[in-house]
C-alpha cells in the first residue's frame, strides 16, 4: 500500500470514528431528553414527537435511533446494569466469595435506585406495564453467571442449576423493587429488604435437623 493509500485509509477511519461519535452523542442526547420527559410528564403521556421537539431533531431521527418508545426503557435497564458492572469491576468484586459478590451486586443496584427514586419509580413502573421487564433475561443471565462461577469454586452446591438460581434472584429483585415504588414514601428500606431476601435464597427456609432437635 502506497503512502497515498495509507493516508486515505487513515482519513476514512477518522471519518468513521467521527461519525460514530456523533451518532453516539445524539443517541445519548435523545435518551437523556426522553428520560427527563418521562420523569416530568409520565411515560404514557410522552410522545415520540415531544421527544423530537425537546431534543430539537426531526421525528424520523428519533425513530432511527429508537424504533419504539419502549426502547428508552430497555436502554435504561442496560445502563443501570452496565453502571453496576463498572462499579464492581473497579472494586475487583470477582475475587469475592459468591455470597458477598451477590450481596454487593444487589447493594449497588439498590444504591442506584435509592439515589434516583423518582426516576426509578416512573421508569420501572413503565417497564413493568409497557416493556419486557419480566421477560428480559439480561439480569438473570448476569446473576446466573455469578452463581455458576461460585459453583465452579465449590461455594455453591453441585446440584444447583445456575440458570434457575439466576432467574430466582432476578425475580426476587424485581418483585422487591416493584413493591418499593408503589408507595410514597417508600414502605421499607430497600437495602435491608434485598439483603434479607438474598439471605433466605442463599440459606434456604428449613432449619437444620439438629437445630430442630431431630436426629
Amino acid at each position: 500500500m502506497n503512502i497515498r493509500s495509507v493516508a486515505a485509509a487513515d482519513e476514512g477511519g477518522a471519518t468513521v470514528g467521527r461519525q460514530e461519535r456523533k451518532r453516539r452523542k445524539l443517541y445519548d442526547q435523545l435518551y437523556d431528553t426522553a428520560v427527563g420527559l418521562f420523569v416530568a410528564d409520565g411515560f404514557e403521556a410522552t410522545t415520540m414527537d415531544q421527544i423530537a421537539e425537546a431534543a430539537d431533531v426531526a421525528r424520523a431521527t428519533v425513530f432511527n435511533h429508537y424504533a419504539q418508545k419502549v426502547g428508552f426503557l430497555e436502554e435504561w435497564g442496560v445502563r443501570r446494569r452496565a453502571r453496576v458492572a463498572e462499579i464492581l469491576g473497579a472494586q475487583h468484586a470477582e475475587d469475592l466469595p459468591v455470597d458477598d459478590r451477590l450481596q454487593r451486586y444487589l447493594k449497588e443496584m439498590a444504591d442506584l435506585n435509592a439515589a434516583s427514586r423518582t426516576e426509578t419509580t416512573v421508569l420501572m413502573d413503565a417497564s413493568a406495564r409497557y416493556g419486557r421487564l419480566l421477560q428480559d433475561p439480561s439480569l438473570e443471565i448476569e446473576l446466573a453467571r455469578i452463581v455458576e462461577e461460585g459453583r465452579l469454586r465449590g461455594e455453591i452446591r453441585a446440584g444447583v442449576d445456575s440458570d434457575q438460581a439466576g432467574a430466582l434472584l432476578a425475580a426476587c429483585y424485581f418483585s422487591t423493587i416493584l413493591r418499593w415504588i408503589r408507595e410514597e414514601p417508600a414502605p421499607f428500606d430497600l437495602h435491608q429488604r434485598l439483603r434479607a431476601a438474598l439471605d433466605v435464597i442463599l440459606r434456604g427456609l428449613l432449619a437444620d435437623r439438629a437445630d430442630r432437635g431431630e436426629s
